[in-house]
């Protein structure tokens, strides 16, 4: 079974290239705890093995607030956008065929799981990725922004995952991160924001959002930013429930 945080010798170009060519045939397991289908894979291409996480769209749990079968899409929409921003704290995440058919197949962290969100929270090492982190969260309106959604990686990297519901048009977000609410958004994070908007006002988007997002979730994700922008805070809790269950 393959061992890796990202496999160093290989760029990004080359891990998207091997996450969609890659025989992925070799399933080691169901993942416990999760709500969907989630399925520890390796993947091969030549002399190269990973580990893959692969979420199944038939092995999407039903929820009421979002269609059917459109999890494992936004998954892979909020990879393209954490590209986009130039943040790429979301690992490398393709949709593809597989053995329980088209999914979403993202690079697996190997992680120290004794590490999260609340572990983490007040070492300054990592105060500007939450940062961005919670900015994001807002950007693709994050719905389960658990703990144990941030992974601390063996060099030390802090990685974001679990974005299946995320991209709806109606305001979700729910997150433990709120230690920032109020304060003011760096200029450097407000630069990044800005030129995703003005490619996405351009229409000047990454092909992966015009597949998989509608009309309706573009322009939500286009107000969104725009608020970030004119505010130029870090958002405060909404009157409903922020917070999401569990919170590890």
């Amino acid at each position: 079974m393959a061992d890796n945080s990202l496999p160093s010798q290989l760029d990004i170009d080359s891990l998207l290239h091997l996450l969609k060519v890659g025989e992925l045939s070799e399933i080691h397991g169901l993942l416990p705890w999760s709500s969907n289908y989630t399925f520890l894979a390796g993947i091969t291409h030549g002399e190269l093995e990973i580990l893959t996480i692969y979420k199944p769209r038939r092995g999407e749990r039903p929820l009421w607030d979002f269609p059917d079968g459109t999890l494992c899409q936004r998954e892979v929409a909020a990879f393209t956008v954490s590209e986009a921003l130039g943040w790429c704290f979301v690992p490398p995440t393709v949709l593809r065929d597989g053995p329980q058919g088209i999914g979403m197949v993202q690079i697996y962290i190997h992680h120290d799981p004794e590490q999260h969100y609340f572990t983490l929270a007040q070492n300054p090492q990592y105060r500007t990725i939450f940062r961005r982190i919670v900015l994001f969260d807002h950007i693709i309106n994050n719905a389960d922004r658990k703990s144990g959604h941030c992974l601390l990686d063996r060099r030390g990297n802090v990685w974001a995952i679990d974005h299946g519901v995320s991209f709806h048009t109606q305001p979700k977000v729910r997150s433990v991160i709120w230690d920032f609410a109020g304060e003011m958004i760096e200029p450097a994070l407000l630069e990044d924001i800005q030129r995703l908007a003005d490619n996405l006002a351009r229409d000047v988007l990454p092909r992966a959002l015009l597949e998989l997002l509608d009309a309706q979730e573009l322009e939500a994700l286009r107000s969104r930013m725009r608020k970030l922008l004119d505010t130029q805070l870090f958002p405060q809790p909404g009157p409903g429930m922020s917070y999401p269950w569990p919170p590890v």
